[in-house]
């Protein structure tokens, strides 16, 4: 009798730019995913890519990298993950990058469907909240099934920045940028805390409130452009995008239940929103995006003042 191969799950990868090839290269080092594939119409720059993470295959543990510029490398994928899309100039907006990135979606994203109907389709390229919404139309499928990164990247963002500014491990914070993944994010304060504390009853060494209006607004402002300020160093994020993406993946492929603030499509009558997709609170596991968590939501949750509204 025969043995057949043990199936590792795959996390197919459109795009193999510089988050596209990030994002390869944190799964496999972080162990999220076994095998991965790359697929990207520049057949050069897919190789190329695959080539330089499978020559340091050896320090991993077992683990797979595979490329092509045919989109039937990414059949029976479990995970489809799409970075491809027009590049981000220095001081252009996300939102200006919607026509041709939608464009690319409606070309390219059926053939997967077809030839991945299973899998978990994630949109990362941006502006996010607009090609996922464009996403859903197109593909037709669950909501659960087609969902955005949203602002898990900007949450960790705010989580890094809070931690910086009081000196606490960035794991010990807890708090949430929600809305859109843009320039009208919205940190939400009221609902931050650190170590279990509220955020805004930390207190200075001189007794003062720690997290006033003056630094909650200038933290707000560094999360949503940080973005801006990166691209104009050096021509495109990368390295916190492929992480926190990767942490979605693992979110998915180990059935963790994790809350994420994911962007999906909403219809709430209690929200007040209708047919658009953005990021809330949500449960992520091996479905996919499903339960989205009610949170309190009231001008002085998100204000950088603690006055009441």
């Amino acid at each position: 009798m025969s043995l057949q191969p043990r199936r590792y799950q795959t996390v197919a990868i459109v795009g193999a730019g510089s988050v596209g090839a990030t994002l390869a290269y944190a799964a496999l080092v972080r162990g999220a995913a076994r095998r991965v594939v790359l697929f990207d119409i520049n057949k050069a720059k897919v190789r190329a890519e695959v080539a330089d993470i499978g020559h340091g295959i050896e320090f991993l543990n077992q683990a797979t990298i595979e490329g092509s510029d045919d989109i039937e490398i990414c059949r029976d994928a479990d995970v489809v993950v799409f970075t491809a899309g027009a590049k981000q100039d220095p001081g252009q907006s996300r939102m200006e990058l919607a026509a041709k990135t939608v464009g690319l979606v409606q070309k390219v994203l059926p053939t997967l469907v077809d030839i991945a109907p299973d899998a978990i389709q994630m949109m990362v390229t941006n502006p996010v909240d607009v090609v996922t919404y464009a996403a859903q139309k197109i593909t037709g499928l669950p909501t659960n099934q087609v969902f955005g990164s949203g602002t898990v990247l900007d949450s960790s963002r705010l989580r890094y920045l809070i931690a910086r500014e009081c000196g606490v491990a960035v794991q010990n914070v807890h708090a949430y940028v929600l809305g859109e993944h843009g320039d009208s994010e919205v940190p939400i304060w009221k609902l931050a805390s650190i170590g279990g504390v509220p955020l805004l009853e930390w207190r200075t060494s001189e007794g003062g409130q720690m997290f006033n209006d003056e630094v909650r607004q200038r933290i707000g402002h560094d999360t949503a452009h940080a973005a801006y300020e990166i691209i104009e160093g050096k021509g495109a994020t990368n390295y916190a995008v492929g992480l926190a993406v990767t942490r979605i993946i693992e979110a998915l492929l180990r059935n963790e239940h994790r809350v994420l603030p994911v962007s999906t499509r909403i219809d709430d009558d209690l929200l007040g929103i209708h047919d658009v997709c953005l990021s809330m609170p949500t449960v992520v596991d091996a479905r996919g995006a499903g339960r989205r968590l009610g949170i309190p939501m009231s001008p002085s949750s998100w204000s950088a003042s603690t006055a009441a509204p």
